[in-house]
C-alpha cells in the first residue's frame, strides 16, 4: 500500500499550516458536525452536508480532516472534554468520585446518543487531549486513593468498559425511539401483542415483563439498573497500597 493510502489517525499529524487568507478553522468543523451529528445521528453525517452548513468547498475541509474517520475523531474528543474528573479531598471518597464521573459519562453519551456506536470504531480517540487528560487525571484520582498505576489503569478501563456497554442499549433505544416519530407509551402500546407472543413461551421472561410493565417508569428504571451495576462494579475495587 502506498504510504498516501495509509489509514492513520488524525492526531498522528500536525494541522496543515494556514496560509495568510482567514480560512475555515479546525473548531468551526467540528463546532457544526456536532450540532449535525445532534440534530441528525451519524448516518447524515457526510464531508458534502457538512461543507453545506459551514457554507463551505470541500477543500475547506480536506485541509484539516482526510476524512469522515478522521472528523470523528475530533468529534469523540470533543465530546468528551465535556467531563471532568472530580477532585479527590479525601482518599477514602474515592468509590463516590468514580461513581460521580461515571454518571458523568453514561449522562454525555444519552445526551450524544449518536457517540455510542462510535466508540467501538474510533481507534485512535485515546490519542486525542481530552481523552488523555481524563484518562491521566483518573489515574491520578486512582493513585491517590491506594491504587497501583497498573490496578489504576485496569479499573479505569474496566470502569469505562461497563459504561459505555450499559449505555449503548438506552443510546440505542433512544435512536430508534427518535426515528419512530412515537412517545415510548405510544411505541410500548403498538408492540404490546408482539411482546405478549414473544413471551407466551418464556414463563421467566413472562414474569418479568409483567413486573416490569406494572411498575413502568421510564426515566427511574434505567438509572436504578445502573446504580446497581456501578455499585457491583465499585465493591469488586480495594485498593493494594495506603492511599497517598
Amino acid at each position: 500500500m502506498a504510504d498516501d493510502q495509509v489509514i492513520s489517525s488524525v492526531w498522528a499529524r500536525p494541522e496543515k499550516t494556514r496560509n495568510a487568507r482567514p480560512t475555515l478553522s479546525r473548531e468551526q468543523i467540528v463546532t457544526e458536525a456536532i450540532k449535525l451529528l445532534d440534530a441528525e445521528g451519524v448516518e447524515a453525517l457526510s464531508m458534502r452536508k457538512l461543507g453545506q452548513a459551514l457554507n463551505a468547498g470541500a477543500t475547506s475541509l480536506y485541509r484539516h480532516v482526510a476524512n469522515k474517520d478522521e472528523l470523528l475523531e475530533l468529534v469523540v474528543d470533543e465530546i468528551y472534554g465535556e467531563l471532568r474528573v472530580p477532585t479527590l479531598d479525601d482518599p477514602a471518597e474515592w468509590r463516590a468520585a468514580v461513581a460521580g464521573l461515571a454518571q458523568q459519562l453514561r449522562d454525555m453519551i444519552l445526551r450524544h446518543p449518536w457517540i455510542a456506536p462510535v466508540l467501538g470504531l474510533v481507534g485512535s480517540t485515546y490519542l486525542g487531549p481530552n481523552v488523555t487528560r481524563m484518562t491521566e487525571e483518573m489515574l491520578g484520582l486512582m493513585e491517590s486513593a491506594g491504587f497501583s498505576l497498573a490496578e489504576g489503569n485496569s479499573a479505569v478501563k474496566a470502569l469505562s468498559a461497563y459504561v459505555i456497554g450499559f449505555t449503548m442499549s438506552e443510546a440505542a433505544w433512544l435512536l430508534a425511539l427518535a426515528r419512530t416519530g412515537q412517545s415510548e407509551d405510544e411505541w410500548l402500546e403498538q408492540m404490546r401483542p408482539a411482546m405478549d407472543h414473544a413471551m407466551a413461551n418464556n414463563p421467566r421472561l413472562a414474569r418479568l415483563f409483567t413486573t416490569q410493565r406494572e411498575a413502568h417508569s421510564a426515566q427511574d428504571d434505567p438509572q436504578a439498573e445502573f446504580n446497581y451495576g456501578l455499585a457491583l462494579f465499585l465493591n469488586g475495587l480495594n485498593p493494594t497500597q495506603p492511599p497517598t
